[in-house]
């Protein structure tokens, strides 16, 4: 599994992580692993401005 393959699952755009100097590559899988997916985001967003709590 390479650091450029989980950027591109979650969604994010090539570099996102894996361009910021000085990061290993368990930190970058970190970062990854603990990272929203955006799209995941935009829609529980998108929930509960529907519910108009």
């Amino acid at each position: 599994m390479t650091v450029e393959w989980v950027e591109w699952l979650m969604g994010l755009p090539l570099g996102h992580v894996t361009a910021v100097p000085g990061l290993t590559r368990g930190q970058q899988l970190q970062i990854l692993g603990n990272g929203v997916v955006p799209q995941q985001a935009a829609l529980a967003f998108t929930a509960l401005l529907d519910l108009e709590v």
